[in-house]
């Protein structure tokens, strides 16, 4: 750029945007981004948020110093300087996958119990009414399905549409269901300058409460209230300076677990307890009732609104009217409310008679949650193959709904159910660090501490004369996966996504539409913003419980999570410089001085060759004698250095 344009850009006031994207001049999305990052980063919540975390960040921070670690937290891990970089946005894949060729789905049959007559007419009724319903109206019918894999150590829940893996949840039985569950604590002592109370639940680690998460809070921007009539508003609210006097120490408490122990942190706990239902959630220790802003259709809230008024909730309590409850009938919330109040009710009993430091309430094991979370009326079926599992579910189904139950099929084939389902090739696909497109581009996904990033490459898809139509097109689709994949990985907190380079704003705004879109499905609050000046995507989703890759992966034993291994050349040159400085420090009367250095054979093969004239150089230098041998049972980057004389070991790296 010349002088001239420089000096053209200054007077012209064109001066660097924030994150936020062109166009974005006021400060409330700046604000809201700053309130979505402490949200990810405070921690988890129910799966539809009930209570606003405004003050997450200043409940972190807390946390943190409670725990002996920095305020802000530990320090992302900084990349080696030996590690090459990661490949460019228009470099293609090492092994590009071909795209798959598009097939009409068809559902996989599984074989039907023997019905009797009754259910038999049924079946063929509703077989007739649907075929004449076509008729009259045809509509592109989706094939959505839940597949469950329920074994002795783990239960698999796959939701397919049209054969396409939607979402996943894995769940260890030998695991403990901390999050969502209450307990009858004792409060162990009050730290005024935490603003935190520390509480005994019964675990190792005394559970972290904020003074926040004790203070009655209001719902978040998620949820509009809605105003019953009669209801009493005289019950005082309680303050931050009231906790000390209504929580001393040795008080007991009644606590909801929001965030599982992570290494030195104890659990994080709330007293504004939630009981999920299937329409419904419980807020036993609020007044207020809402309804999900994720319905959206008008005439349908009004509907809904009038039905909650006309519920008959307890006093002191609240409930909130989740996203599956759109479009069912009054007697399905009553029924519901009645479940949930059935439930508090054992909850409360529990809480008379059991000690402190006891759990009264355990969240729901995969199987129920599936029932609560995933059946709805654009679900076909529900395919299990374990007939524990198969006869639990249709009980659980029929007492919210009889017609539902006959959605539960029982799979028997020999043949594994993720694999005839075709699930198991796409979970192999779906998390691999590089996913590829129909197109032939693909993403890049890495998970750190710090954040997620993907990165967006146009692999094979060249284009032809239009280029930025092809990059389009690579881009939208990749939006599509991201959404799909947040949802498949669970993936939560600070999200980075770098787009292929477009030219055009108005290219940039159809991705970010087709990214809101995508994230319109998630459960998972989430709060994403424009592509910035710097061509970077930014968003956060919320935290539900630790991602796929986390539960499932532990730390790889050779790279100890790096990712990567040092080169044969790396362990050369170490070897060398151990050998030097052994050498260099012998004594000059040891006549015959020899070393028997073992190795990893791909580093030995890499000693005889190469650098072998280096260390017979050494030999002559140092008047010593240098012997390798290989040893397959080692790392990659270990090696030991003995005395061969007296078998002493002088050096032993990497063990």
């Amino acid at each position: 750029m010349s002088e001239r344009n420089f000096s053209r850009r200054r007077r012209g006031g064109m001066r660097f945007r924030p994150s936020g994207g062109l166009g974005h001049t006021s400060q409330k999305p700046d604000r809201e981004a700053s309130e979505a990052r402490a949200e990810v980063v405070g921690g988890a919540g129910a799966q539809e948020k009930v209570f606003e975390r405004r003050h997450a960040h200043e409940i972190e921070r807390a946390e943190n110093i409670a725990a002996g670690l920095p305020p802000e937290g530990l320090p992302p891990e900084q990349p080696r300087a030996d590690e090459p970089p990661a490949p460019a946005s228009d470099t293609a894949p090492a092994t590009p996958l071909p795209p798959s060729e598009e097939k009409p789905f068809e559902p996989v049959k599984v074989p039907e119990r023997p019905k009797g007559i009754v259910d038999a007419i049924v079946v063929a009724a509703s077989t007739l009414k649907n075929k004449v319903m076509k008729l009259l109206k045809p509509v592109k019918k989706i094939h959505k399905e839940v597949i469950i894999n329920a074994e002795t150590l783990e239960t698999r829940v796959a939701v397919s549409e049209d054969g396409k893996l939607e979402e996943f949840n894995i769940e260890r039985t030998t695991e403990e269901r901390l999050v969502g569950s209450i307990f009858k604590g004792k409060v162990r002592n009050l730290e005024d300058g935490l603003k935190a109370a520390f509480v005994d639940i019964g675990f190792e680690k005394n559970a972290f409460l904020h003074y926040w998460d004790i203070v009655p809070n209001q719902f978040d921007s998620g949820v509009e209230i809605v105003e019953r009539e009669g209801r009493k508003r005289d019950k005082p609210k309680i303050t931050q300076k009231d906790i000390p006097r209504v929580y001393p120490p040795g008080s007991d408490i009644i606590v909801q677990v929001t965030k599982g122990p992570i290494g030195t942190k104890g659990p994080r706990v709330t007293t504004n307890l939630v009981l999920p239902g299937r329409y419904l959630v419980l807020l036993p220790n609020s007044d207020q009732s809402g309804i999900s802003r994720k319905i959206e259709n008008q005439q349908e809230r009004q509907r809904l609104k009038k039905i909650l008024r006309e519920l008959s909730i307890p006093d002191g309590m609240g409930v909130i009217m989740r996203t599956a409850g759109e479009g069912q009938q009054k007697r399905y919330f009553v029924r519901d409310l009645a479940l949930l109040l059935e439930e508090w009710h054992g909850v409360q009993e529990k809480i008379k008679n059991q000690p402190t430091a006891t759990c009264v309430f355990q969240e729901p094991d995969l199987i129920e949650r599936t029932v609560r979370d995933f059946l709805t009326e654009d679900v076909e079926r529900i395919v299990v193959d374990n007939p524990k599992a198969y006869d639990r579910m249709r009980d659980m189904i029929s007492r919210i709904s009889k017609r539902s139950a006959n959605k539960v099929k029982l799979y028997s084939d020999p043949q594994p159910i993720f694999d005839r389902f075709n699930i198991s090739k796409q979970l192999e696909n779906a998390f691999s660090r590089q996913v590829h497109l129909k197109s032939g581009g693909y993403i890049v996904i890495d998970e750190t501490e710090a954040l997620v990033a993907i990165d967006v490459n146009t692999g094979r898809h060249k284009g032809g004369k239009d280029q930025e139509q092809a990059i389009l097109k690579v881009n939208l689709e990749a939006a599509e996966e991201i959404a799909r994949q947040l949802r498949l990985r669970n993936m939560g907190g600070l999200i980075v996504l770098d787009f292929i380079d477009m030219k055009s704003r108005r290219d940039q705004q159809q991705v970010y539409q087709r990214m809101k879109e995508g994230l319109r499905r998630d459960k998972a609050k989430t709060h994403i913003l424009p592509i910035s000046q710097l061509g970077l995507m930014e968003m956060t989703r919320q935290r539900h419980s630790e991602s796929v890759r986390a539960a499932v992966y532990d730390d790889c034993p050779y790279c100890k999570g790096r990712g990567k291994v040092k080169s044969s050349l790396t362990m050369s040159v170490e070897i060398q410089r151990k050998l030097q400085e052994i050498l260099r420090k012998r004594t000059r009367d040891e006549n015959d001085f020899q070393l028997r250095i073992v190795v990893h054979p791909t580093v030995l093969e890499r000693l005889r060759t190469e650098d072998e004239k280096h260390l017979i150089e050494m030999e002559k230098r140092y008047f010593g004698k240098l012997s390798f041998r290989a040893d397959t049972g080692m790392h990659a980057e270990q090696f030991k250095i003995v005395n061969v004389a007296n078998n002493e070991e002088l050096a032993s790296v990497g063990s």
